[in-house]
């Protein structure tokens, strides 16, 4: 073994470890120098600085995905804040299979080429009428991020329109004026997100400060440093090179607008400041671009619009999947296999208004709804949180009293049957004790009365003075002092008419009432609530012997809470005898309480006088409720005035008792101790928690009917009954099985509509999923009219040369109605269906209508359809150019001069259509279409017999199809599909009329197609909505800054 110097070594191991330093020193040195050259850093992972803050590395131009694994193994979940997708998206919708697999989105990489001409202003884009706060509100908007409302440049990054529900995207480029580390901040209100890219790429945009997520969020102007989420981490940029950037904004209509953005270096003692336009630039120029060119928008993580959504739980049950909307991809039964199945009968309904003369715009009030089966969940069931007009009830009487009356209270054990007899003869279910007469109203500001007098210590009763006289003339028959271990009697005011076979207090049987006022006529009383003196408890002696007292009516009445005391001072008045007081022959001499601390405690503690004992000031505290007779509440009762008293003393009173109201009752009941339980103190609402309750199946749908309910907004189709649904189809499959010897088998009900006509019969829409012999499924799609025994077989609609046979009359012996195949009811699955609809300057719109279009064809493989737009001069986009390079099956753009006219725009329209055999849906702009709506116009749409006009969802401000909220249009009528014979026939659009104005062609339309002898069938189509939007700009509308500029 060759020589080696270990002990050399050893002695000179300080020496080679310094060594060893300083060589991997000066070899870091030299690879930090090369890599600056290149215009790239090292990562410095243990740097700190000022507050202890730790230094974030500068991501690498060239490995994004590196940096961000690098960046999530070191730094801790607050720096994660940087790496947060958008909200509504999933977390790894970026990267699904960790970060070495990123997901393929249709992000911007290449920025667009960069002039210097560019500095000093920023892209700006606005997207109004938008509600919400949060930048997730803002996501969800259909046109975000490629269809602003607005293009323009803004030259800070502090923007303040002054404006509400609006939703703001800036982006650039940020120029540092020097290299190092720098600090972000953003401020705003409501919240904001600020991104930042490492490099001029939009692909690499990471969110590095926001306020707020959820919108309730929000700083004051210049406040950066009000959330933790608002300042960055350090970021090193250099001098050199540019920066994007992304800034999103929310504000709701409520505060003070604005969003801005402040940087400092990251040394100590520096204040954030606004970037200023010497260090921003444009992304791009969009000065020259029409609103429909998007090729240039940056397409960012903050902004892009694609991606995987999270799979959440519908918002609404009209979400959840229905047989009806994927039905019309089942193939049809052929309609001529089906024409014998059942007899031929005339169909002439007698809700028909042909030739009947109709007021203007009364055509509503004679459209009829249909019934559905099975339930389509057009029930906005998530909007009637607010709006309950479901229920056919009073929002004040729902507000106040709830649904109690569909519930019957269930009776506890041992109540007696006697106790019914009282309840159903009492007035409104009151105490019967509890009425005065009119006289006693006059009364109560002047005193209360006790209902019994104080105990002593010693369990004994003190006798009861006499009580005053009305008048000296006449003075009331004295009554015998009460004995002594029983209560004083009280004064009756029981009902006149009511039954009484129960004692009413505490086990008492009441005392009798004079002869003088059995005589009085009867009265009728009003019940109020009075305060009187709370009765000590008595010994279980003394109660009746059937049991433990209760009350005459249990569960009705709740004692109240305690009412702050007001003092009223009113005029006191001689007292008149009544002849029902308790006490003496000799009147008692009121004096004035003796004096004590003025707390409500001590009051409590000493004793009272005896017989007629005027209450202290905190009568409302130690008292228990009483109804009386009175326009006072509870509050406004209060004692009298008593002589010798000041009032000063009452106004002194009075303060005391405000102020110190609170502390006076727990004092009271600290010293209420075992001489006196439960004195002085109000009682608790007494909750049962063991109460139960009978209710019955309520079918709030019964009471519906086929009126078209103007009122309500929020209520779906009507619903059929099961039984009556299922029985016409038993009827149907047993014709049709015995037509073609069982070659099909029923799977499922998929849909049945009635429109019901109580003179003659019902006219169903039965579709039905069939199983044929051979395996093959089938749709069946086919009206049936169920004709009623007593219907006249020779109605008819009027038309004398028809060649419709004369129907046969029924031959069921039971008399039952019976189904028969109405003449001249059957739809075509092969018609041709053109969209018309009129535009103007609404460019984002009409990309959206194109692509909603395309995405129709596509998904159902429907060619036999046409989109007919007709332009009144748009000079925000192109449409012809668009209407061509949309993937369209068929197409046609009319090009009109002048202002905007719905109405000439929808004749013109439908007057290019040539073939008089196919339908015209007269539709609008911002409508989002469900898969089946082309199979739903079809199938309701009959020549020379039935018209459609389907109940759009109109979507509130920050809805959308996912989440929608909004109402039913339950009175527009500017969808409308009809044949264009029959359009033609009721001579078109009212063009003459409604030249100028917009509103009301479609009830005037609506007006003349009933008078054509049409039915126009009225249903609530699922996932058919009215999107909302903004009306600023609409139809060549200037703006009053604009046209402030071109006045000389």
């Amino acid at each position: 073994m060759p020589w080696f110097p270990a002990k050399k070594i050893r002695k000179q191991i300080k020496l080679l470890l310094l060594l060893v330093l300083l060589t991997c020193a000066a070899w870091l040195t030299y690879v930090h120098l090369s890599l600056v050259r290149q215009g790239r850093a090292l990562r410095q992972r243990l740097g700190y600085g000022r507050d202890g803050e730790k230094l974030s590395g500068v991501t690498d131009g060239r490995g994004i995905r590196a940096a961000l694994s690098t960046q999530r193994a070191e730094d801790s979940s607050e720096s994660r804040e940087e790496e947060r997708v958008p909200e509504g998206r999933d977390p790894d919708a970026l990267f699904p299979g960790g970060a070495g697999r990123p997901l393929s989105l249709n992000l911007t990489r290449q920025a667009p080429s960069w002039r210097e001409e560019y500095k000093g202003q920023v892209n700006l884009h606005v997207f109004e009428d938008w509600c919400g706060g949060a930048v997730g509100h803002l996501r969800r908007n259909l046109h975000f991020p490629l269809f602003p409302h607005t293009r323009t440049t803004v030259k800070k990054l502090a923007v303040s329109p002054k404006w509400k529900n609006y939703g703001l995207r800036i982006f650039g480029f940020i120029h540092p004026a020097r290299d190092g580390d720098v600090q972000f901040s953003v401020a705003s209100d409501d919240n904001s997100e600020f991104w930042l890219s490492p490099t001029e790429s939009p692909a690499g945009a990471q969110l590095v400060a926001f306020v707020g997520k959820t919108g309730s969020e929000w700083t004051a102007p210049g406040e950066f440093t009000k959330f933790s989420s608002q300042v960055s981490k350090p970021r090193r940029l250099m001098a050199s090179r540019r920066y994007y950037f992304e800034l999103l904004h929310k504000q709701d209509d409520r505060g003070s607008d604005h969003v801005e953005v402040g940087w400092r270096a990251f040394l100590p003692g520096l204040k954030f400041e606004v970037i200023g336009s010497a260090h921003i630039s444009l992304y791009t120029d969009e000065s020259a671009l029409k609103m429909d060119h998007v090729a240039h928008v940056p397409q960012s993580p903050a902004s892009h619009v694609g991606g995987r959504l999270l799979q959440e739980e519908p918002r609404a049950d009209m979400l959840r999947p229905d047989p009806r909307d994927t039905f019309f991809l089942t193939p049809r039964v052929e309609p001529w296999s089906l024409e014998n199945v059942l007899e031929p009968c005339a169909y002439a309904p007698t809700y028909v208004v042909k030739d009947f003369p109709i007021a203007r715009y009364q055509g509503l009030q004679f459209v009829y709804l249909s019934f559905v089966y099975p339930n389509d969940h057009t029930r906005l069931t998530h909007m009637e949180t607010d709006n309950k007009c479901f229920y056919r009830e009073s929002p004040l009487y729902l507000e106040r009293f709830g649904f109690y009356k569909y519930m019957k209270m269930d009776r506890e054990e041992g109540e007696e049957d006697e106790e019914e007899e009282v309840q159903r003869r009492a007035f409104l279910f009151l105490n019967p004790d509890d009425f005065l007469d009119d006289e006693d109203d006059g009364e109560l500001l002047d005193g209360l009365e006790p209902t019994e007098a104080p105990r002593t210590q010693g369990g004994r009763r003190p006798p009861a003075p006499a009580a005053p006289t009305e008048a000296p003339a006449t003075p009331a028959l004295p009554t015998p002092p009460a004995p002594l271990g029983r209560p004083s009697p009280r004064r009756s005011r029981a009902l006149r008419w009511a039954a009484r076979p129960l004692p009413l207090f505490w086990g008492r049987a009441p005392p009798p009432r004079p002869a003088a006022e059995a005589e009085r006529p009867p009265k009728v009383y009003v019940t109020r609530v009075r305060p009187g003196l709370r009765a000590p408890p008595r010994a279980p002696a003394q109660l009746s012997p059937r049991g433990p007292p209760r009350p005459p009516f249990p569960g009705v009445f709740l004692r109240p809470r305690p009412q702050p005391r007001v003092q009223l001072r009113a005029r006191p008045r001689p007292p008149r005898a009544r002849g029902r007081r308790t006490g003496g022959p000799q009147a008692a001499k009121l004096r004035p309480p003796a004096p004590a601390p003025a707390t409500q405690g001590s009051r409590e503690g000493q004793a009272r006088e005896p017989g007629l004992t005027a209450p202290t000031a905190d009568s409302n505290s130690s008292s228990e409720a009483q109804p009386v007779t009175s326009f006072l509440s509870l509050s406004q009762v209060s004692r009298p005035q008593l002589p010798g008293e000041t009032e000063e003393e009452e106004g002194g009173d009075d303060e005391e008792g405000a102020q110190g109201e609170e502390a006076a009752s727990e004092d009271s009941e600290e010293k209420a101790g075992p001489a006196g339980p439960g004195r002085g103190r109000w009682r608790e609402d007494a909750i049962n928690w063991q109460r139960t309750f009978s209710v019955g199946n309520v079918d709030f749908e019964m009471l519906r009917s086929d009126w078209n309910d103007l009122r309500c907004n929020v209520s779906g189709n009507l619903q059929l009954p099961e039984a009556e649904a299922v029985d016409v189809v038993a009827q149907y499959m047993e014709r049709l099985n015995a037509r073609h010897g069982g070659r099909y088998a029923l799977l499922r009900i998929v849909n049945v509509e009635k429109r019901r006509d109580s003179a003659r019969g019902s006219r169903f829409l039965l579709e039905l999923e069939l199983q044929e012999r051979g395996g093959r499924r089938l749709r069946l799609s086919e009206y049936v009219f169920l004709r009623l025994p007593g219907a006249r077989a020779g109605d008819t609609d009027g038309d004398g040369d028809s060649p419709e046979p004369a129907p046969a009359a029924s031959a069921r012996p039971d008399g039952r109605p019976e189904l028969c195949r109405p003449l001249r009811l059957a739809w075509r699955q092969d018609v041709m269906v053109h969209f018309i609809v009129p535009v103007k300057n609404q460019a984002r719109w009409v990309a959206q209508f194109l692509a909603d279009m395309a995405a129709l064809h596509a998904r159902t493989g429907d060619s036999r359809f046409s989109v007919v737009l007709v332009d009144f001069e748009s000079e925000d986009m192109d449409v012809e150019r668009a209407l061509r390079a949309a993937p369209l099956p068929r197409y046609q753009y009319l090009r009109r001069t002048g202002n905007f006219e719905r109405s000439a725009g929808l004749q013109a329209g439908v007057a290019a259509v040539e073939d008089a055999s196919s339908i015209v849906f007269l539709c609008d702009l911002h409508i989002h279409f469900p898969p089946g709506i082309l199979d739903g116009i079809r199938k309701h749409c009959v020549e020379g017999r039935l018209a459609f006009a389907p109940v759009v969802m109109r979507l509130g401000c920050g809805s959308s199809p996912g989440d929608p909220h909004g109402y039913w249009e339950v009175n527009g009528f500017g969808l409308f599909g009809i044949y264009k014979s029959d359009f033609d026939r009721i001579g078109g659009m009212n063009t003459e009329e409604f030249r100028d104005q917009w509103g009301g062609e479609d009830w005037e339309l609506l007006d003349r197609v009933l008078q054509a002898g049409l039915e126009v069938e009225r249903l609530r189509v699922r996932n058919f909505y009215h999107h909302y939007h903004s009306k600023r700009g609409m139809w060549g509308v200037r703006s009053r800054k604009a046209a402030r500029k071109e006045a000389p």
